[in-house]
């Protein structure tokens, strides 16, 4: 995790959103333990209550399930069900602001072509880019190993 926080979100919202951030890359699979709590205040110098009320909404939102005196964990169908919701914030909220600057700017499909061509690697396989809606990309999330 990143130790840097901005001044805009809540510091437990954005310790939630960079949880999340991990599910969706895969750095976290269904299964995988949680740093704790604990270690998370210490290593980023927080009150160990602002880390407890980022993971508790991720329990509250059933993406990571809390085990008695283990600790959490990342909780089955978690990436599933946040691919899902992350795709369609994108296609209401994200897409139409770029659409909108496509069409203002007059961009070609052949420039965003190559525009795309240019840019970095994306973090999931190209292969995957044409994949329907319902489908995802995968990612080896069957495998249980823990980081």
């Amino acid at each position: 995790m990143d130790p840097q926080w901005d001044d805009t979100l809540p510091i437990y919202r954005q310790l939630r959103d960079r949880v999340v951030a991990m599910i969706l890359e895969g750095v976290l699979k269904e299964g995988d333990p949680l740093p704790s709590v604990r270690n998370v205040a210490a290593d980023f110098r927080l009150n160990p209550l602002t880390v407890l009320k980022g993971y508790q909404q991720l329990v509250d939102e059933q993406l990571v399930e809390k085990r008695r005196g283990r600790g959490m964990f990342v909780s089955p169908g978690a990436r599933k069900a946040l691919m899902k919701d992350e795709r369609q914030r994108f296609l209401e909220d994200d897409w139409p602001k770029i659409y909108a600057t496509i069409q203002r700017l007059g961009l070609t499909q052949d420039e965003l072509q190559r525009a795309g061509a240019a840019a970095p690697a994306a973090p999931w396989p190209a292969a995957n880019t044409a994949a329907p809606p319902s489908e995802e990309p995968s990612s080896g999330e069957d495998d249980d190993s823990s980081n």
